[in-house]
């Protein structure tokens, strides 16, 4: 029996970016000491408080069918956060609860595109990107960007994949580079898609893990909810990463037709999940800080060690909780550096190939372990890099 083209073509080439990290993950299963810089997973775990408001919804019966959409103090709560952040209005009806952030991306590209559609995200781009749309049948086209611009996207290079795309998906704060698009760049995009008549969807779920720069949601500029989708979840903003609960924020119109998408897919999220991230909202602005302060240090030690070496440049992170490092002149390729620090030095890094052509040559290296650990385990890149470049 032959499986469909469209399941078949989800890894292009066989490949799904992540060779490195499951080399990684099977050598830590046989013994091996492995330093994993690779994944964005916190080094600390959900917040008991929130793990106690779980266990408690649950006891109390919150285990049966929830309201596909959410349940409506959830979807109230998220949208007047939204409100507050972006100035927005926006009401319950604005709002899908999704099982993560993912099954946001998949949703919103089912309700803005039809098979063989062409669809376009930016480079660089979270590695389930591509895969999540071809596996939808469409054609996923890639607009590069360049670290000489700190990956903000240009018009000319947008413009020239145009014809024929129905959506546009976007990421700031950007996983992998850290980049926030400037003001400029988000207008540039909303002209782009209200010109060319697309769907922007916008993935947000870095915006709590702000250093420097301002994030600016594209669906608060002028004539932009419409034609906005914006996802967000709970993952990296209260370190609930395995719980998947997150969101969509767009027309009511189209939450309601994704409301139908998701009773015919996913069928809600668990009543005592959505009752914890409840619980987490109401925590504040302060708790948040306290998951993003972790990344706000290991930045500064990240910017601190770079300092000292010259062979490896970094691209300013300014938000998120990875770094993106420029190894070109070491003469390697950042698969080849990667499975050479990982095989040398058991030090796991994600190749800035699995990202997109425009990191080629680069290093994606997530600050997710201690302080201490990670300035170590830097240095000794830096340091291996080095040699490297001396040879």
């Amino acid at each position: 029996m032959q499986q469909s083209h469209r399941i078949n073509n989800i890894n292009e080439a066989g490949s799904d970016g992540w060779e490195v990290f499951s080399k990684a993950r099977q050598m830590i299963s046989k013994g091996v000491k492995v330093t994993e810089l690779s994944i964005g997973e916190h080094d600390i775990a959900t917040d008991k408080s929130i793990l106690d408001a779980m266990h408690e919804s649950a006891l109390a019966g919150n285990t049966g069918y929830a309201k596909v959409p959410g349940i409506t103090s959830l979807r109230r709560a998220v949208a007047e956060r939204v409100q507050a952040r972006t100035g927005v209005l926006t009401s319950v009806e604005n709002v899908l609860i999704t099982p993560g952030g993912q099954a946001g991306l998949f949703a919103t590209h089912a309700a803005t595109c039809d098979a063989g559609d062409r669809a376009l995200y930016v480079e660089p781009f979270y590695a389930t990107y591509p895969p999540t749309l071809r596996a939808q049948g469409l054609e996923a086209v890639s607009v590069p960007t360049k670290s000489s611009y700190d990956f903000q996207p240009q018009r000319t290079d947008l413009e020239k994949h145009l014809k024929g795309a129905r959506s546009l998906l976007i990421n700031s704060p950007n996983n992998p580079s850290g980049t926030i698009y400037s003001h400029d760049t988000m207008k540039m995009i909303a002209d782009v898609c209200k010109t060319y008549d697309l769907w922007l969807i916008s993935d947000e779920v870095y915006e709590t893990l702000i250093w420097s720069s301002r994030h600016i949601s594209p669906r608060s500029l002028p004539n932009m909810q419409e034609r906005t989708l914006v996802i967000g979840s709970m993952s990296k903003s209260h370190a609930m990463t395995g719980s998947r609960i997150g969101w969509v924020i767009g027309p009511a119109d189209m939450i309601a037709c994704l409301t139908d998408f998701a009773t015919n897919t996913t069928y809600g999220v668990a009543g005592f999940i959505q009752e914890a991230a409840l619980f987490a909202l109401a925590m504040g602005i302060k708790f948040e800080e306290k998951i993003a302060a972790p990344f706000a240090r290991r930045r500064k030690i990240t910017l601190s060690i770079l300092a000292e070496f010259q062979n490896v440049k970094v691209i300013d992170p300014k938000g998120g909780m990875y770094v993106m490092l420029d190894i070109r002149e070491t003469g390697l390729s950042g698969i080849e550096f990667a499975n050479r620090l990982l095989d040398r030095h058991h030090i796991a890094v994600m190749p800035g190939e699995s990202f997109g052509k425009s990191t080629a040559g680069h290093l994606r290296v997530a600050m997710t372990i201690a302080d201490e650990e990670y300035a170590a385990a830097l240095r000794t890149l830096c340091q291996f890099a080095k040699g490297l470049s001396n040879t």
